[in-house]
């Protein structure tokens, strides 16, 4: 690795946004080669490269504070395990789409459950009893962590979590592609699980 790209890693750490976008910049064409081998012709229509390095990108600037350099090529291979596990949660609930649940429909965007649905389809169990007690708190405790997450995957949950929306029409009111809304849907959740995690009294009393 060059002087001049260790330094740029080394800002890029400590949050210097230019650094990192001329990172991403130079490593852009091999990922994009990478990527566009990938991806099926089955999957070309609602899924294609940019869709993957967008969200890839968004996700290095949130991350790039917990990098570790472990030598010349580390940053490409990080950036690279992060397009591939996007692209690999695409393509899974593309998959998911020939099999699709009647109780997804039934459960989001059904007024007040969809909270509930939310927080169940991030791992947290909830009972019959505490929905009543804790209602308003989960509606709060999701506007808080969507406030505090890209504004792209809030939308995402937003529409197709809590209101219940097609991923196809998703898609259309954020001229994204479908496979775009499930990477970013994905990424979403991360997000907010790390958020919920700390509402400890929270979900306590929804155990």
């Amino acid at each position: 690795m060059s002087s001049q790209e260790e330094s740029h890693i080394a800002k890029a750490v400590a949050g210097d946004e230019e650094s990192l976008a001329t990172l991403l910049h130079q490593a852009a064409p091999q990922l994009r080669a990478k990527l566009g081998a990938s991806i099926s012709a089955k999957w070309q229509s609602v899924l294609d490269v940019d869709d993957v390095l967008q969200v890839t990108y968004l996700e290095a600037f949130l991350r790039i504070g917990r990098f570790e350099y472990k030598g010349p090529g580390s940053f490409a291979g990080w950036v690279s395990r992060i397009a591939e596990n996007n692209l690999r949660d695409a393509i899974r609930e593309l998959e998911r789409l020939k099999r699709p649940q009647p109780q997804d429909r039934v459960t989001r965007g059904a007024g007040d459950e969809s909270s509930f649905a939310l927080l169940e389809g991030l791992g947290f169990t909830t009972t019959t009893p505490s929905r009543h007690v804790a209602h308003g708190e989960v509606k709060h405790a999701i506007a808080e962590a969507l406030s505090r997450i890209p504004q792209d995957y809030a939308t995402v949950v937003r529409l197709y979590d809590l209101e219940g929306l097609s991923a196809a029409e998703v898609a259309a009111k954020m001229q994204r592609s479908t496979g775009a809304v499930y990477m970013l849907r994905s990424r979403a959740f991360d997000c907010l699980r790390e958020s919920f995690a700390s509402e400890s009294r929270l979900f306590s009393r929804l155990a």
